[in-house]
């Protein structure tokens, strides 16, 4: 999230209109979905210039939900963004779908719809009854999505659902809405919920306790050494998962054992060994990264880098799981 855009918030009254046009996305066209297998996107990317990996063989799915990519200050009381807004698609192909999604094209078919996102506004408003109508109305896209994929593209094969941010405020509801006690839990070879905190009892699935443990959740949310947001101390419980080790303990892992990070410049690759992990109460602590200009960091909160400090790390772990569920149905 940019939180430097949202200086303006502060105290405001919240007049505006939820949602735009209020017809349903048609999500038969492809243009309405940000990744697909059979389309020429950014989530075919492979870090470090070495070409594309179209997904066309796998037998697993991966329905993939981004963060927020509307960050600009809300104009004419417009607080969902359009579906077809060049800008905000743009920065989401570029950003979210090449360093996140990406991580899973060795894995399965990724399948990322665009929504009408939430404005990065309504995380920080005091409003809470309104921004909850303003992610209501991105989730019904969410949801329908979800649906019209399940229909026409999942052909009953395995999925894992991968969100971040705001992806992962509607994937948690998603999946407590349309699998729990559906035959599609059955299917669910596991959820990485990333970003948000995902209380330890809000869904029937258990956090993931093994790296190649299947139908399970992983979590976190990536804070420098020392550091906890007071607003921490005021949630639930929630899962949090080493994405290093891949289990809930509370040691640092060997930096030697950091399969890759992919940081800004994605065409340098994946850069291992610079990260160590471990879980402090709801969140994840990493030791600052060892990479050139270090020194200079002063970075509290990783929100951004949640997945892509991590991704090969992800996509391996995502690979082990991958194969314990299919070798379990044969």
């Amino acid at each position: 999230m940019r939180l430097s855009r949202i200086f303006f918030l502060g105290t405001f009254m919240v007049l505006g209109m939820v949602g735009g046009a209020q017809d349903k996305i048609d999500y038969s066209r492809q243009e309405n979905w940000a990744s697909l297998p059979e389309k020429d996107d950014n989530a075919d990317q492979l870090p470090g210039k070495n070409g594309v990996d179209r997904q066309e063989d796998y037998p697993v799915d991966v329905f993939f939900l981004y963060p927020t990519s509307f960050t600009v200050q809300v104009k004419n009381n417009q607080w969902n963004a359009p579906i077809d807004d060049v800008a905000i698609n743009a920065e989401t192909a570029n950003k979210s779908i090449k360093f996140q999604a990406s991580i899973f094209n060795k894995v399965g078919k990724i399948y990322a719809p665009l929504y009408r996102q939430a404005n990065i506004a309504v995380f920080f408003m005091d409003d809470k009854a309104f921004a909850a109508k303003v992610l209501d109305f991105a989730y019904q896209d969410v949801r329908d999505a979800f649906r019209f994929y399940i229909e026409h593209y999942n052909h009953n094969r395995p999925f894992i659902i991968a969100s971040h941010s705001q992806g992962t405020a509607h994937a948690k509801r998603l999946i407590r809405e349309e699998i729990e006690g559906t035959a599609l839990a059955e299917r669910m070879v596991v959820a990485y919920l990333v970003g948000m905190p995902v209380d330890t009892g809000y869904l029937s699935f258990p956090p993931c306790t093994s790296p190649e443990e299947i139908g399970c959740i992983c979590s976190w949310r990536t804070f420098i050494h020392d550091y906890t947001p007071e607003y921490i101390a005021k949630e639930n419980p929630a899962i949090v998962t080493n994405p290093i080790t891949w289990i809930n303990d509370s040691e640092y892992s060997d930096r030697k054992k950091h399969k890759g990070s992919v940081l800004l410049d994605f065409d340098k690759g994946v850069q291992p060994n610079i990260v160590s992990a471990r879980r402090s109460g709801n969140i994840l602590w990493i030791k600052k990264p060892r990479i050139k200009g270090r020194l200079f960091l002063r970075i509290k909160n990783y929100h951004i880098g949640d997945f892509n400090l991590f991704y090969q790390d992800v996509q391996e772990n995502a690979i082990l799981r991958r194969d314990a569920f299919l070798a379990r149905l044969r």
